[in-house]
């Protein structure tokens, strides 16, 4: 899942500010990913950058592209309604078309990063580097189409980003919204939602209450 904040937003809200080094910098490292074997990011990156064709572009996560395009083309469609049905609609696919090619590529990354160590050093890639290149895309695309609402549509979607992402890696560091031999079937995974969100706002909660573990 794809992946789930532009630097801006980070660098502007002490709320992403402390999610983003919750996930980087604590206790997360203790819930390696589930029957795998541990890889170095610079090993994993490496990989991706002398194949991407085979190890990103072969690999396509169809799971994050259906997901994170249904989730930003309702977002994008919802905002802009109040300028008409026909300027939501534009948005609305505007939003999907190109959202569904690059949530998929970016899915792809996370998923190969899932296995990565140190944590935090591929953390920082899913919830920082990704999300910056994502967001220039998407601010591009709706600034040459002319969306009427971006700013408000743009800083909900850069808002719903950083824990977007975060929550991507943790659940495909636990078997979730990945393809290929390791995967499952979609609505396997939906299934497991429940679950996987308790666990993660509980994850964070643990993190507020013990702040030794940053």
């Amino acid at each position: 899942m794809d992946t789930d904040s532009a630097i801006i937003w980070i660098v502007s809200s002490k709320t992403g500010c402390v999610i983003v080094a919750w996930f980087a910098c604590s206790g997360w490292t203790r819930y390696p990913a589930r029957g795998m074997p541990n890889e170095a990011v610079s090993v994993v990156l490496r990989r991706l950058a002398q194949d991407p064709w085979r190890n990103i572009v072969r690999r396509w996560n169809w799971k994050s592209a259906i997901t994170s395009a249904l989730i930003r083309a309702a977002i994008y469609f919802t905002v802009n309604l109040t300028s008409g049905k026909s300027a939501a609609i534009g948005a609305m696919q505007a939003e999907f078309l190109w959202r569904f090619a690059v949530a998929g590529f970016l899915g792809s990354i996370i998923q190969s990063l899932r296995k990565a160590e140190p944590v935090w050093q591929a953390t920082i890639i899913t919830s920082v580097a990704l999300p910056v290149l994502n967001h220039v895309i998407e601010f591009t695309v709706h600034t040459l189409r002319g969306t009427p609402h971006l700013k408000t549509s743009f800083t909900i979607s850069v808002a719903f980003t950083v824990i977007a992402m975060l929550f991507n890696t943790y659940a495909m560091r636990r078997g979730a919204m990945i393809i290929g031999k390791d995967g499952r079937p979609l609505w396997r995974d939906l299934l497991d939602m429940p679950r996987l969100i308790g666990g993660f706002l509980l994850w964070i909660f643990r993190l507020q209450r013990s702040p030794q573990n940053l």
